[in-house]
């Protein structure tokens, strides 16, 4: 069996969600098929929780006629016959009214807003099911908040996925094509919850990992990964092979076509993973997996925005031990993540992406250590690729290729697969035109 994940732009239009119809039924593998929102829908549906929470209900209304309005159209080009038209309003109708009655509510909270978002799925699954149904397809809806669940800490519960899964997988044999939702779980209380934006990957690769799929399909609009970010870059190419660990490290780093959590589940049971393109469905598109023969040295750059750079120097001059241990304390009392970090033998520098606690960590630091003024709007620029340690020679063409901006911090060694360079924002774009030119051959 494999899983196959569609994004928001793959079902946003009547037209899109007939050719998913055609991609996953075009072969006889079996396939969970999982689906996000209608492209709009969770944006809309959160705008609507916007204003329900400033007490806006004339505006909320007005957005909820608004997106409905949207599904209704939506129904009329994709239902052929009129039965099928009858079953997708019926969804919509009964979907819209739960969102009315939470528009309706005298107080409108946090746990109502996770059940407002999570419409778009529940949406989009049932509408592509009925019409699956319509055009004769062995197809069932499996509801993920039946099998997908976190715990305290927000972290999927992967043995009772798992668990619930397959239970559920083994009561429909007979159905070649099993719908579900990404996104959204329960969590320990049993209410609707989510994990965050963009887990409609991670949904894939947990529901993968748990049944120790095949392979792992991540359709989007692209044409796989590429080895640089198209929107900035002039000249790129999509990546054909990566191994889990360079794939995580560029996710981690910026790369927009996957979620960064997506990697841990697949790698856990050596599930490949492929990022395939709905518009051009031919294209081999990019595999993920747990080896692979050959291949360049350096695979690929991601640059990661809204970088903080914090400098701490002990208050004691040589031998201070303890003194790390000290600094991440602090982070890890505030629950920020650190993205890079170098060290001296009195000082430390360190990066972080949510700047939320910054001045409560600053606060903190400074009973111990002398700070420095912050950088911020810096930017991360990771280079992929396979870095082994008895490798010469790359660290000298990545420097030599960005001789002419400045470098804030370096991060080499950590990993076999990852160079990381810390660069003002405002030479980002330059960074990474001067990195492809100078790293990467073109025909």
């Amino acid at each position: 069996m494999q899983v196959w994940k569609f994004g928001g732009t793959s079902v946003g239009k009547p037209e899109r969600m007939k050719s998913i119809r055609d991609l996953v039924t075009a072969n006889e593998t079996r396939k969970i098929v999982v689906l996000s929102a209608l492209s709009g829908s969770t944006n809309a549906l959160l705008a609507i929780g916007e204003s329900l929470m400033k007490g806006e209900k004339a505006e909320a209304n007005k957005q909820i006629d608004e997106l409905k309005a949207h599904y209704d159209q939506f129904l009329t080009e994709l239902f052929s016959t009129e039965n099928g038209l009858t079953d997708g309003k019926a969804i919509v109708e009964k979907e819209f009214g739960f969102i009315r009655s939470l528009a309706d509510l005298k107080i409108y909270t946090q746990k109502h807003d996770k059940q407002m978002v999570a419409e778009g799925e529940l949406l989009s699954t049932q509408i592509f099911t009925a019409y699956m149904k319509e055009q004769g397809e062995s197809v069932v809806l499996l509801p993920a908040l039946e099998f997908m669940s976190i715990d305290a800490d927000n972290e999927p519960e992967l043995a009772k996925i798992e668990e619930k899964l397959s239970a559920l997988l083994a009561t429909q044999t007979d159905k070649q094509i099993l719908v579900t939702q990404g996104f959204i779980c329960r969590n320990p209380r049993g209410e609707v919850d989510n994990l965050k934006r963009g887990g409609s990957d991670y949904t894939a690769s947990l529901i993968g990992g748990a049944i120790t799929a095949e392979e792992i399909q991540i359709w989007t609009d692209i044409d796989g990964m590429h080895n640089n970010d198209p929107r900035i870059v002039k000249r790129t190419f999509p990546v054909r092979e990566l191994l889990f660990e360079e794939a995580a490290e560029l996710a981690y780093f910026g790369a927009k076509i996957l979620h960064p959590s997506t990697i841990t589940p697949a790698k856990m049971r050596g599930v490949p993973v492929r990022l395939k393109n709905t518009m051009a469905p031919d294209a081999p598109g990019t595999v993920i997996k747990s080896s692979i023969s050959g291949g360049a040295e350096i695979k690929a750059i991601a640059a990661k925005d809204n970088i903080t750079a914090i400098y701490v120097h002990s208050t004691r001059m040589l031998n201070a031990y303890g003194f790390l241990r000290k600094v991440f304390d602090v982070f890890e009392k505030f629950k920020t993540p650190v993205d890079m970090i170098t060290t001296s033998e009195v000082s430390v520098a360190v990066t972080i992406d949510n700047p939320e606690n910054l001045d409560k960590i600053t606060e903190e630091l400074s009973q111990f250590a002398d700070m420095e003024e912050h950088d911020r709007n810096q930017s991360i620029i990771c280079i992929v690729g396979n870095f082994l340690a008895d490798k010469p020679g790359i660290a000298i063409r990545i420097l030599e290729a960005v001789k002419g901006i400045p470098i804030r911090m370096i991060s080499y060694g950590a990993s076999e697969h990852n160079i990381s360079l810390l660069v003002d924002s405002a030479h980002k774009n330059e960074a990474l035109e001067a990195l492809n030119e100078g790293l990467f051959e073109f025909n």
